[in-house]
């Protein structure tokens, strides 16, 4: 995947996650639950990482550096399906998340781009996700990248 560089002029080089990034990304990973008040074991979200790695037709996980000094700043999880309604291929980013030391400064704008990409890479038309109704921050971004809000509202039901 070719690096993608931030607006605000943050270079930002983002990448494929391998087994050698799963240090970096899991302190991510727990920020980024912690945000959303959940609370998953450590061992359980390094095992969805190593199984998109071991399986990436599941989905991909990418991770955002600093270019200046590698240090890593973010994250996006695509999940790859299927929508009826559009007879297609969709992406589903279920996770995004930005350090909160860079947010503003073009991280989480690269990483929808770097998901598009990844998108248009494997065949998929759509690139799909949702967030938080109080998550402001995020959906300034969103709005501003040129993505439509859906007018689905969303369920959830524990499967146990």
């Amino acid at each position: 995947m070719r690096p993608a560089v931030a607006q605000s002029g943050l270079g930002v080089s983002i990448k494929k996650v391998d087994h050698v990034d799963l240090s970096e990304l899991l302190p991510m990973m727990r920020a980024y639950c912690d945000f959303y008040e959940v609370a998953p074991r450590d061992d359980r979200l390094v095992a969805l990482s190593r199984a998109l790695l071991d399986d990436p037709g599941e989905g991909v996980q990418l991770i955002a550096r600093r270019e200046d000094d590698a240090i890593s700043v973010g994250f996006a999880t695509i999940f790859w399906g299927w929508s009826t309604l559009d007879a297609a291929r969709n992406g589903l980013m279920n996770d995004l998340f930005v350090k909160p030391d860079v947010r503003g400064a073009g991280v989480g704008r690269a990483l929808i781009e770097a998901c598009r990409g990844a998108c248009r890479k494997r065949g998929v038309g759509k690139l799909e996700w949702s967030t938080a109704p109080d998550n402001h921050t995020a959906q300034r971004l969103y709005d501003s990248t040129g993505a439509s809000a859906s007018v689905w509202k969303s369920y959830e039901i524990d499967a146990w």
